[in-house]
């Protein structure tokens, strides 16, 4: 861990202009510089970099932060690696903190296991380029699948020799300890306790994470002698490598699906290669497994666009569609590319251009529900149970979309493809919808009065006491609950004003004490015993009550320079957004304006809540269990009321005056 000495250091050497300029063009516009977005294509500059902010965002895209965050963004760095990165390029010696013993023998171990993996990769590197069977047999095999020496190297291409045990002694000679050999899969342990080498006969094909480390290989065998050899074998897994959360090619690709917003999915290592040698670089493969979530989230963080290649393989095309409703339910938008018979994206790839392979691909490719549509369609023919199994896993796949609109767009287009009415699909779309529902908001038996509480707004129920009807809060995934915008307006005041003095109070002993904001905004909440509902801002409220009093605490500099990304990406977005009062059109941010601002953001939030609260009673009444237990109806009416008393005094507070989330 790095300490929080270092990152201010680095973080004042980071000038925000500097840092951009290396990778965007700038030119100045008033205080602020502007420039092309990097993160996405456009023709008229949109990105913008305060250098009195430290601040740059994108206002087409929304991307952007301070100079680490930036550099995470464009070269996809995690956080602690664009620090390095940055204390590298300003010559700041890394201080980092401390480890607990089993922090050192987990970080020891892995970093072995790299260092292990590193050795390989230089090892097989060189046996292709001096040995003279990597030169006759590895080298031979490259050259006919057209890779050019550049791409080679790029790649980090390899070749493992017949012999059982060559990498084996050569690690030993080298001092590599027999554990992490084993760890990371590229030798095994015989009975007798000798070191075999997993990969032999075979050209290698190292895998790299994310960040460019070395996480495992891939070998194709050579020789077609012996029949029972597995044509290719993959490391098994350990600590460093995961196969479900790895995609070959993504440490190369990165940067390109990012700028061109869509990503190629193929099946082999040579497909990825050889597309990237035609100037297509957005492309990772699966390594010929069916995806997994760790693979699709990994695609995800980069892009929502997400074509598949397919050769003209129906096999196996129908194997590997199965796992593409994931990547629906994931929300992504899927195309799909039939390549011509005998082509797969190797093999296409070397047959053209960058600029022909996109123009075929434009040319043909398809949506997904309409290509696996036609696709079970043809297997179907005219059977009728086959064209009813066909339509139930259609709506199968459109029930998983999560956005309305788009299933009501594939239904449209299906209920012709398929002939069948639309309003059967819907009826049907709804029902599984409906089953889902039930599955994730499965209602619980109450058995009890309501949960005592002093304070009358709503509280989530204590350990072993049930209320009437399930309250929502605070629970995860209530983004587009109203109350969830004024409670990111609070954080937003807590991290741009929170040690600011808003008002004074008198103290037991009549004297005056002054309240900052961030003691302001604890206190009110606590009187109703409420708390927000989102983690993040959760543990960003309690870090302002734990430093408040620290001297010389300022907490935009605290939050937006915090180890934790999470916290300092927030804080970075809030600070370049704006909201307004809907009196005056003035900024609701001005220091003078805080002891009218604050209360009216906290009176709007608890408002939005009570409502929250209403609307869920509501539905809670309409359950039959609970509408037929006089009981507990009785309970919940009495909770209404209460309800309706206090939105009624917040609603003489509020008056007109109603802040306006941007």
């Amino acid at each position: 861990m790095i300490d929080q000495a270092t990152i201010d250091r680095i973080l004042d050497a980071a000038q925000i202009v500097d840092v951009v300029s290396e990778f965007v063009t700038l030119r100045k516009r008033g205080v602020n510089y502007v420039g092309l977005c990097p993160f996405h294509n456009e023709k008229t500059p949109s990105f913008s970099v305060s250098p009195a902010k430290g601040l740059c965002k994108c206002f087409s895209c929304g991307k952007g932060g301070n100079a680490v965050h930036f550099i995470m963004e464009h070269e996809q760095m995690s956080y602690y690696e664009a620090l390095k990165f940055l204390a590298k390029k300003y010559n700041i010696e890394i201080k980092e903190r401390e480890l607990t013993n089993e922090e050192k023998q987990a970080q020891s171990a892995r970093e072995s296991m790299f260092i292990v993996n590193n050795f390989a990769r230089d090892y097989f590197q060189s046996i292709l380029k001096n040995h003279i069977d990597g030169r006759s047999i590895g080298m031979a095999y490259f050259r006919q699948r057209g890779f050019r020496d550049d791409t080679i190297e790029k790649f980090q291409l390899g070749f493992s020799t017949e012999q059982h045990d060559a990498l084996a002694q050569e690690a030993a000679k080298k001092g590599y300890q027999k554990e992490f050999l084993v760890k990371t899969g590229l030798c095994y342990e015989t009975d007798e306790g000798r070191l075999r080498d997993r990969f032999w006969g075979r050209v290698m094909f190292p895998v790299h994470s994310l960040s460019g480390k070395i996480v495992a290989f891939g070998g194709r065998v050579m020789s077609t002698e012996n029949k029972k050899l597995a044509k290719y074998v993959n490391s098994p897994e350990s600590e460093i490598y995961h196969k479900s959360s790895e995609l070959y090619g993504i440490y190369f690709a990165k940067q390109a699906i990012v700028k061109q917003d869509r990503c190629f999915l193929v099946e082999g290592y040579t497909d990825v290669i050889s597309m990237h040698q035609s100037g297509i670089e957005n492309v990772v493969s699966s390594s010929g497994t069916s995806l997994t979530g760790g693979q699709i989230r990994l695609i995800h963080r980069f892009t929502n666009n997400i074509t598949v290649l397919y050769d003209g393989d129906m096999a196996g095309i129908k194997a590997s569609i199965r796992g593409i409703d994931m990547l629906l339910e994931e929300g992504m938008n899927i195309k799909v590319v039939l390549l011509p018979d005998g082509d797969d994206p190797d093999s296409f790839a070397r047959k053209h251009n960058a600029t022909d392979f996109q123009a075929y691909i434009s040319a043909h490719e398809v949506d997904f529900i309409r290509f696996k549509t036609n696709l079970l369609l043809d297997d179907a023919g005219k059977d009728p149970i086959k064209r009813a199994e066909l339509i139930g896993d259609i709506v199968r796949s459109i029930s998983v979309i999560p956005e309305a609109i788009i299933r009501s767009v594939y239904m449209k287009e299906c209920s012709q493809l398929l002939r069948v009415e639309e309003k059967l699909l819907v009826a049907e779309v709804a029902k599984l919808k409906e089953k889902q529902t039930e599955k994730e908001n499965k209602p619980t038996s109450y058995n009890q009065s309501p949960t005592p509480s002093n304070s009358n707004m709503p509280v989530p129920p204590e350990e072993g006491i049930t209320p009437p009807y399930e309250s929502f809060i605070p629970q995860e995934g209530k983004e587009g609950q109203e109350f969830y915008k004024f409670e990111r307006l609070i954080i937003k005041t807590i991290i741009r004003y929170g040690e600011k003095i808003m008002c004074e109070t008198t103290d037991e002993e009549g004297k005056e004490v002054p309240v900052s904001v961030i003691a302001y905004i604890i206190n009110d909440l606590k009187q109703d015993d409420l708390t927000f509902h989102n983690p993040l801002h959760r543990r960003i409220l309690a870090e302002a009550a734990a430093h408040m009093n620290d001297e010389g605490f300022r907490a935009e500099r605290y939050f937006i320079s915090h180890p934790d990304q999470e916290i300092s990406r927030l804080s970075a977005e809030l600070l370049s957004n704006r909201y307004q009062l809907s009196k005056g059109q003035k900024m609701a941010t001005d220091e003078e304006r805080l002891f009218e601002v604050v209360p009216d953001f906290i009176i709007n939030f608890k408002n939005a809540i009570v409502n929250a609260e209403l609307k869920h009673i509501m539905f809670a009444l309409q359950d039959p269990s609970i509408a037929n237990d006089v009981e507990k109806c009785n309970a919940i009416m009495q909770r209404y009321h209460e309800m309706k008393q206090i939105l009624n005094m917040m609603s003489k507070r509020l008056g007109d005056r109603v802040i306006l989330p941007k």
